[in-house]
């Protein structure tokens, strides 16, 4: 497990088949940037990105991910079945005879790069107020709290979940040529972000409530910034 970590990407593939002792590892390589072997610790290179996979259909011989090494993912994405059209380009692609040659887009301080610019697109006040608010509607316990999280979850998200939202809008931001967060931005972010955060109880369990569904029902009843708070914002 040390040896496959030293990389700037790293797969885990069905990473829920992983032992907890190799979980244990990548846990403090995703958190800490470094690993410890024989009391000796050795930082990871940079950039440093883990990509991992889990099968939603075969259970046996798996050890479920712990709630803190989920809060590590930034975030959690569902790959559905692809359209007829897109099967029907990997099927053609994947069934030939041709040599692919892998051109180098970005190096190493390019990403680097990138991603510190990312950090400085701005995130007004309103917008830091409407991702907290997001996150601590997902607190069943919490008094802002709504009825949706307070009858299907058990528990809901911490702050690394503000933090993520507000890293992926700025990225996303950046992506569509803006250069300031808006609210589309968080919503668009809230599906991936919280949906491995948010656990479901047994009420939920029992009426078919997904996190799906309490995302959605977050975004229709946690209220967006009003014009006025554009107007009156400054930038955090």
């Amino acid at each position: 497990m040390i040896a496959r970590v030293f990389a700037n990407i790293v797969l885990a593939d069905e990473i829920n088949r992983a032992p907890p002792k190799t979980q244990s590892a990548l846990l403090e390589a995703m958190q800490e940037h470094k690993v410890t072997a024989s009391g000796t610790t050795h930082p990871l290179p940079e950039p440093f990105f883990v990509l991992a996979t889990q099968n939603p259909i075969e259970q046996e011989g798996t050890y479920p991910l712990p709630e803190a090494q989920l809060d590590r993912f930034m975030f959690s994405v569902y790959l559905g079945y692809p359209d007829r059209d897109e099967e029907r380009k990997i099927i053609k692609a994947t069934t030939i005879d041709r040599q692919i040659e892998l051109q180098a887009v970005l190096n190493q301080r390019d990403i680097l790069q990138i991603q510190q610019l990312v950090r400085r697109v701005p995130a007004r006040d309103h917008m830091i107020d409407y991702a907290v608010d997001l996150v601590r509607a997902t607190r069943p316990h919490e008094s802002d709290g709504g009825e949706m999280p307070k009858n299907y979850l058990a528990w809901g998200a911490g702050p690394r979940a503000a933090q993520a939202l507000i890293l992926g809008a700025k990225a996303r931001a950046l992506i569509h040529q803006r250069f300031a967060v808006s609210a589309k931005d968080i919503r668009a972010m809230a599906g991936p972000v919280l949906r491995h955060r948010m656990f479901t109880n047994f009420n939920a369990d029992a009426e078919g409530i997904t996190p799906e569904h309490v995302v959605d029902w977050l975004l229709e009843h946690v209220q967006e910034p009003s014009e006025e708070d554009y107007a009156a914002a400054t930038p955090a």
